[in-house]
């Protein structure tokens, strides 16, 4: 694998650094939104965010690509940042409003198998591996332990609607992430920015619509500013930039392993510093689903292998 400096192999230093960001800041970036969402409405907060990220980001597309996209360029990324943020994004932050913040990262660690499925569906045609397949019917029972409606025994303090909207959200992230690969798109740096722009001004419309309670910006508390900081420049902007580094540099399978590592640390900042309840119920549940996670993504890693021997 060549490197940006021409090495053999990613520098150790810097790989191990863009893995802990990857890991901790977007684990982290789901009790930042239960913070952020405390005081202003989830759609806003969403809107907020990546206006400012994405307008950072433009900025620092223009000064190093210096390349404007050509018109269908432009509208493909303006459709995935539809997807991934206005919709994908502004669902998680909606949920964790009223879900426990570690709860939510668990339906979102099954992000992988709406892609699979997807691709299976509409795009590949491959059927998936056994494994991989294993993995997703592991993912799912963990999930259902977790969230059995039709126990008597479980006390919550949350409603369980919110899960719809996060299954939809994610839903919508993988196609929109599936159609990246397939739709002509700008330079990396301008696309992602652009993909933030848009999705920050579905995100606004969407709050002007549901919510209408844009005069709360004004009655924030510092924390609360602080979490919205938090998102823009290390959710948003660092977590960004140590993934693309990580996607050039470093090997897949290692790459991969952020899906099942992010929803750990959801769960044990929300109960560190959330002050979320983690019952036992629940960090068995969180196992199941991280085993299926890993699963997954073996089983895909595995196919991926085998199409190339």
């Amino acid at each position: 694998m060549k490197t940006e400096t021409g090495g053999s192999h990613p520098n150790k230093v810097k790989l191990f650094a863009c893995l802990g960001a990857v890991y901790i800041i977007w684990g982290s970036t789901f009790l930042g939104m239960k913070i952020a969402t405390e005081k202003v409405p989830p759609f806003l907060v969403s809107g907020l965010r990546f206006l400012l990220a994405g307008s950072i980001l433009l900025m620092i597309g223009r000064l190093k690509e210096k390349v404007w996209p050509a018109p269908r360029q432009l509208l493909s990324a303006i459709l995935v940042g539809a997807l991934l943020i206005g919709i994908g994004n502004s669902a998680v932050a909606l949920a964790v409003r009223y879900m426990p913040s570690g709860l939510v990262a668990l339906i979102v660690a099954a992000l992988p198998a709406w892609f699979i499925g997807l691709d299976w569906a509409f795009f590949s045609k491959k059927r998936p591996a056994a494994l991989t397949l294993s993995g997703i019917f592991v993912g799912f029972v963990g999930l259902f332990f977790l969230f059995n409606p039709f126990s008597e025994d479980t006390v919550r303090d949350y409603p369980l609607w919110p899960i719809i909207i996060v299954v939809a959200g994610s839903v919508s992230w993988a196609f929109g992430s599936l159609l990246v690969q397939r739709l002509p798109m700008p330079t990396q740096i301008t696309s992602t920015a652009i993909q933030m722009l848009s999705g920050a001004v579905l995100s606004l419309l969407l709050s002007a619509i549901f919510e209408q309670k844009w005069a709360s910006v004004f009655e924030i508390t510092p924390v609360t500013l602080s979490a919205y900081f938090y998102l823009v420049f290390l959710g948003s902007l660092v977590g960004f930039t140590s993934y693309s580094w990580l996607a050039k540099n470093a090997p897949t399978r290692l790459t991969a392993t952020y899906a099942y590592v992010n929803p750990v640390v959801a769960l044990f900042l929300g109960w560190l510093v959330g002050k979320e309840n983690l019952t036992l119920h629940a960090v068995i549940a969180s196992g199941i689903v991280v085993a299926g996670v890993v699963l997954m993504t073996m089983g895909k890693q595995t196919g991926l292998q085998n199409d190339q021997i």
